[in-house]
């Protein structure tokens, strides 16, 4: 019933909306939008279904996350990942598994993080450093805050006003399905640092880019400009932040003491590991899927990305399981995103020569897909058709003919290949994202095996497809 309800709905909805525009007289218009009916293909349909019964995606992120933990790009537990990784893509039956070396220069290791209010109300405060984040003298600083709302409102501070205090962002991220929220409140963690570093903050300290309520802070890397020497940096949990925020509204000064004491190390080996479903006809063009292997260290690297890497590699299992196909569908685990997206530059420099039909990667969690996008040529359009009327039956809408990428296809997609969106619900993501609580219990196995239907869906229609898929308008 869970599979055949959406569906239903999506008719019921169709019949609905066209009923009301002959109602009002809009029948000629109502027949014109009318799409051309998709014949649905019963061996996509037959692959999709049996993936609602997947263990392979649950064994991948199980297995990762207790025989790994976090994996900190640049780290040796990251190289023991590309090790882990190997042996698992050719124990799965994977073809040409290997590790693509690149070197990270500047990793940059956590060090001592605490924070607490020094007055008026003396009480300790729950943060983490920021990727990137300068840091204070080993017994730490003490300085006066000064409030900030929004980053608007840091953006209108006068220069030279925040010399010797900290500045502090409270800004309120809401949930969406999504996951918007992300870009517009994100920028308090993504240019907040540097822009307090211009007006001459000794420090900033922000509130967790989270949609949860509790005291784990949520970690994510940020950026100076060239010229701007880093200032401590860092995200406090959001129950702290919204105590802080009550403290500052009592209307007294607030001073925090403040201990960040991260740094950098130098170069570091990290790669990409790769496995292939070779395909029989190497014109057709390669797919290229998959997510990254590299984590936070708060977490375990559960839901970001452990569980990318498991629904894209379970989905391609079950196509090389199904037999030979047109074209062939390349896995990769790409070694570092989280703190530059240095994988998905090292996979498009290495790889540049080659032609691609489609890249497109899960980095949203393990929540169900809701909607797919596309940017198919217009010699392909059809295989977008097809493609959503395969995920229609799992809960899947068709959304417009954009695509986002991601930070580890981005740089691939940059090269006008075409792209392909499995957008996951972010209802749920935001709570747990780059915090300790991304764990494995933060998965549902049911939604992960709809993730991975929907991935095998899409993988089956594209791997097959007839048509040229050749190269799009390149995306920024």
């Amino acid at each position: 019933m869970s599979k055949i309800l959406p569906a239903l709905l999506a008719a019921t909805a169709l019949t609905f909306s066209t009923a009301a525009q002959a109602q009002t007289g809009n029948t000629a218009n109502a027949r014109r939008a009318m799409p051309a009916p998709v014949a649905p293909d019963p061996k996509v349909a037959a692959l999709r279904d049996a993936a609602l019964k997947d263990d392979v995606a649950w064994d991948i992120v199980e297995g990762i996350t207790t025989e790994i933990g976090p994996r900190p790009d640049g780290s040796e537990a990251e190289g023991r990942a590309r090790e882990w990784a190997v042996a698992k893509l050719k124990k799965l039956g994977f073809k040409n598994v290997r590790i693509e070396p690149y070197d990270l220069n500047n990793i940059w290791e956590r060090g001592v993080e605490t924070a607490e209010v020094v007055s008026p109300f003396p009480q300790p405060l729950r943060l983490t450093a920021l990727g990137n984040s300068g840091a204070t003298p080993a017994e730490g600083l003490t300085a006066p805050i000064v409030y900030f709302e929004t980053v608007n409102d840091l953006m209108l501070a006068p220069e030279g006003s925040l010399k010797g205090k900290i500045a502090f962002v409270s800004n309120a991220m809401q949930a969406t399905q999504d996951g918007s929220g992300y870009g517009s409140n994100g920028i308090a963690r993504f240019l907040g640092p540097n822009l307090a570093a211009k007006k001459g903050a000794a420090a900033i300290v922000i509130r967790s880019i989270g949609t949860d309520r509790g005291r784990g802070p949520h970690a994510g890397g940020t950026n100076f400009e060239p010229g701007v020497a880093p200032i401590p940096a860092a995200a406090l949990s959001v129950a702290d932040a919204e105590n802080l925020e009550r403290i500052v509204k009592r209307g007294k000064t607030v001073t925090l003491h403040l201990t960040l004491t991260p740094k950098f190390v130098g170069t570091r080996t990290s790669g990409n590991v790769v496995a292939e479903v070779p395909g029989t006809d190497p014109k057709a063009g390669i797919i290229t899927i998959g997510g990254h292997l590299d984590s936070w260290d708060l977490g375990t690297g559960a839901i970001d990305d452990g569980a990318g890497i498991a629904i894209t590699t379970a989905a391609a299992k079950r196509l090389m399981d199904a037999g030979r196909h047109r074209r062939t569908i390349r896995v990769v685990w790409f070694g570092d995103e989280e703190t530059g997206g240095w994988g998905g530059i090292a996979y498009a420099k290495a790889h540049a020569d080659e032609r691609h039909a489609l890249a497109a990667e899960s980095d949203s969690g393990a929540d169900n897909v809701w909607k797919v996008s596309t940017n198919f040529p217009e010699s392909a359009k059809a295989v977008g058709d097809r493609i959503a009327v395969a995920l229609a039956p799992i809960g899947v809408v068709r959304g417009r003919e954009d695509v986002h990428g991601g930070t580890d296809v981005g740089p691939t997609l940059a090269l006008g290949v075409a792209g392909i969106d499995l957008h996951q619900s972010a209802l749920r993501y935001f709570d747990w994202h780059h915090t300790p609580e991304d764990t494995l219990d933060r998965i549902d196995p049911e939604q992960l095996r709809q993730n991975v239907a929907a991935w095998t869906a899409m993988l089956a229609t594209v791997a097959d497809a007839p048509e040229e898929i050749g190269p799009v308008p390149a995306k920024p």
